[in-house]
């Protein structure tokens, strides 16, 4: 069959339009982040408001990642995700314009609707169109470009509203997108194995909801929902607190925060190795360990601990992604895409029901309100992977 070759243009081409679809996806995504207590301040809202901003988009993007994959079988791959890009880029610019916070969070939930394109397709075009032996390279690229737009988002838009307010920081990041996905739609080469297929809703809802029919596959689901809420809660309201006395750290600086994202990086792909080798439950149960103990570290006061504590925390949460990710294709039956699309729809959740739940917690207990919330989360997810020792064996797990 006629796969782009690694090492060929057009191969480089597709890994650069990916790398620019990620960024944009998660730039988008994240960047209001980091200017949740501008957001407070502006519109005198109290933080669990304010988090409404990143929950709403990020529910209304899981559920819209439930049904995009299937309307893309009907519809074509490339085609929906340029107009998903570039219509979430026009939206992003539409945000920073909003005359109150109702229409923000209108936008905001448009925004999670249309960005479902790329991360619900993206997989499945380069899984059809790229060779096998390439296939590893390209989706690591992919997933960097996912990683680094989440980074580059907040940093970018902790800096520009640092400098001038958090509307421009928005905006800056909209034009970026609209560059972005000017180069997605330049380079991404068309496809060649696509095979259209009519849509059909009864059909697809039977597949998804067949998957929670596996207990099994209901407690990763769990894992996916606990971890990134988790992930979310912290990342959330560790603004508020920075940029409050003592710290009194300016945008730009808590922006820069994110840079711990880096050791995401090495640790998804290092306890990705220790699962293949070892029991998948017990480098499950490790890096949970880790998210339990950078949380409890940030308690400290000293902010550089508590920096160190966020980067433990951050070391964890991607390496448990990336094993409960993985074990998807492993207990999937039948309907492997389905699951994976619900994995993330529980992941994605988790976001959203974590990230405001702990706004609850920050406002009546502080930040050591959040912590309590965050361990709470880990001591259930710890009990969803005891269900999951039985599969846990290295090799088959």
């Amino acid at each position: 069959m006629n796969y782009i070759k690694q090492g060929t243009h057009s191969f480089r081409k597709a890994l650069l339009a990916l790398f620019a679809g990620g960024f944009n996806t998660f730039a988008i995504l994240y960047d209001i982040q980091p200017l949740m207590p501008e957001l407070s301040r502006e519109f005198h809202i109290s933080p669990t408001l304010a988090s409404l901003s990143l929950s709403l988009t990020t529910v209304s993007m899981a559920v819209s990642m439930l049904f995009v994959g299937s309307l893309s079988d009907a519809w074509g791959r490339k085609s929906i995700m340029t107009v998903s890009l570039f219509t979430a880029s026009v939206l992003a610019i539409l945000t920073a314009v909003s005359p109150n916070f109702h229409a923000l969070l209108v936008l905001r939930v448009i925004v999670g609707i249309v960005l479902a394109g790329l991360p619900a397709i993206a997989m499945t075009y380069l899984s059809e169109e790229i060779e096998p032996n390439g296939l590893g390279v390209a989706m690591g690229i992919y997933i960097s470009g996912n990683s680094i737009g989440g980074m580059g988002g907040r940093i970018i838009s902790g800096m520009v509203t640092d400098y001038f307010n958090w509307r421009i920081g928005i905006a800056v990041i909209g034009v970026l997108s609209l560059g972005a996905t000017l180069l997605f739609s330049l380079s991404l080469p068309p496809s060649k194995h696509f095979k259209q297929r009519p849509l059909n809703i009864r059909d697809m809802a039977e597949s998804l909801l067949s998957q929670f029919k596996d207990p099994n596959l209901v407690c990763v689901y769990g894992l996916g929902f606990l971890l990134m809420g988790s992930f979310v809660t912290l990342y959330n309201y560790i603004g508020y607190q920075l940029v409050a006395p003592p710290y009194s750290l300016s945008q730009s600086l808590v922006g820069w925060i994110f840079v711990v994202y880096i050791t995401g990086t090495f640790s998804s792909t290092w306890m990705g190795r220790l699962a293949d080798r070892y029991p998948r439950h017990k480098v499950i149960w490790t890096a949970l360990g880790i998210v339990f103990t950078g949380a409890v570290i940030t308690l400290n006061g000293n902010l550089w601990v508590k920096i160190a504590g966020i980067a433990v925390f951050t070391f964890g949460f991607f390496g448990g992604h990336s094993i409960a990710s993985s074990w998807i294709g492993r207990l999937a039956k039948q309907h492997k895409a389905q699951a994976s699309s619900l994995y993330l729809f529980c992941y994605y959740v988790g976001s959203s029901v974590g990230g405001t739940t702990g706004g609850i917690f920050w406002t009546r207990f502080g930040w050591a309100g959040v912590i309590s919330l965050i361990v709470f989360f880990v001591f259930i997810a710890f009990l969803f992977s005891l269900r999951l020792m039985s599969v846990g064996e290295a090799g088959n797990g």
